[in-house]
């Protein structure tokens, strides 16, 4: 067995340390995604002082909360439709029964979860025809 010795003036190679430039490089497309994620869910969520109808701050919450639900609503659908479709499209074409099994498991969490929250939706609506605004200082 041959061993490979080194002579006293030589030094192991060093592995070569990644610049600061690099660093930065990396982090530029993650920080502009950021801001820009930030600055469109900034941008959504803004109402403007006018756009208010209701006087009080019952009204104002229950324009902003139906909106809110509405558009959760809708997108949460749209989201689970599609889900939905690729879980069926895996069991219907899949060879592998491991495949079916997990996409029937998904699909299982995905209308529980969707049922839950239009469930969440409908006892909300329930509970705002029950509830008498007087209760909180309104005058309903």
């Amino acid at each position: 067995m041959k061993t490979l010795k080194l002579k006293m003036d030589q030094k192991k190679p060093e592995p070569v340390k990644e610049g600061l430039g690099d660093q930065c490089m990396r982090l530029v497309p993650r920080s502009a995604f950021t801001a820009f994620f930030t600055l469109n869910l900034l941008l959504m969520t803004m109402q403007t002082a006018g756009a208010a109808t209701g006087t009080g701050i019952f009204e104002i919450a229950k324009s902003a909360m139906q909106t809110v639900y509405t558009d959760v609503a809708g997108i949460a659908t749209v989201a689970a439709v599609v889900c939905a479709a690729v879980c069926l499209f895996l069991m219907n074409f899949s060879k592998s029964g491991r495949t079916v099994d997990e996409s029937r498991a998904w699909l299982k969490r995905i209308i529980i979860c969707w049922a839950a929250l239009m469930t969440l939706g409908a006892i909300v609506t329930y509970f705002e025809q029950i509830i008498p605004k007087s209760m909180f200082g309104g005058t309903g």
